[in-house]
C-alpha cells in the first residue's frame, strides 16, 4: 500500500490522533463514499470505546502520527520537572490555551499543561475546571508514555508523578521576571 501522505501505518500499529490520544490501527479498508473509492485507516481507541476512520491520503493533515520517540518522551519528562509558567491572564483564556495544547497531540505541549496545573499537597486546592484539565492532560500523557515505553498506564502515571515530584515550585510570570532581574544584578 502506498499513500501520498508519506505516512505508512500497518494493522496493529499504535498511533496518536490529536483530539483523542493513543489508538491502534485495527484495519485498512476501502470504502465507497459519494461514488468514490476511499482508502481509510480504521483506528480504535479502547479507552474511549470509539472507532475513527481517517483517509490514508489525509492522515498527515489530520494529525495522525506515530508514538513519540524516546528523545521526545525524555524531553517531556524533563519539561515536567521545570518551573510552572502561569500567565497573568483570565482563567477562561488560559483554560482555552490549555485545551488547545492538550488537543494538539504534541507530547511536549501536553507536558507543559501537566506541569503548569500540577499542585503539590502543600499547595492550595485547584478549582474544578483546573482539576478536569489537569486530569485530562495527565491521562493523555500517561497513555502515550505507556504505549511508547511498553508499560501499563499505572506505571506511566508513577513515572510522571516521580518527575512532577522533582519539579521546582510554582511561580507567576512576574515573580519569574523578578528572579531573572535579581540573577542579572548578581552577575
Amino acid at each position: 500500500m502506498t499513500s501520498k501522505s508519506g505516512l505508512e501505518f500497518k494493522v496493529g500499529d499504535a498511533v496518536v490522533y490529536p483530539a483523542h490520544g493513543v489508538g491502534k490501527v485495527a484495519a485498512i479498508e476501502t470504502q465507497e463514499v459519494a461514488g468514490m473509492s476511499l482508502e481509510v485507516y480504521v483506528v480504535t481507541f479502547d479507552h474511549e470505546k470509539m472507532t475513527l476512520r481517517v483517509p490514508t491520503k489525509k492522515a498527515a493533515t489530520a494529525g495522525l502520527r506515530t508514538l513519540a520517540a524516546d528523545d521526545t518522551v525524555t524531553k517531556a519528562l524533563t519539561t515536567l520537572k521545570g518551573r510552572a509558567r502561569i500567565k497573568r491572564t483570565m482563567w477562561s483564556r488560559r483554560a482555552q490555551e490549555y485545551e488547545a495544547k492538550i488537543n494538539s497531540g504534541d507530547l511536549i505541549s501536553i507536558a507543559e499543561v501537566v506541569r503548569d496545573l500540577f499542585r503539590a499537597d502543600t499547595q492550595p486546592e485547584q478549582s474544578y475546571s483546573e482539576r478536569q484539565l489537569y486530569e485530562s492532560a495527565l491521562d493523555r500523557m500517561a497513555r502515550e508514555v505507556a504505549a511508547a515505553n511498553g508499560i501499563d498506564k499505572d506505571a506511566a502515571i508513577a513515572l510522571l508523578s516521580k518527575s512532577l515530584a522533582a519539579k521546582k515550585p510554582v511561580v507567576t510570570a512576574a515573580a519569574a521576571a523578578a528572579e531573572v532581574d535579581e540573577e542579572a544584578e548578581a552577575a
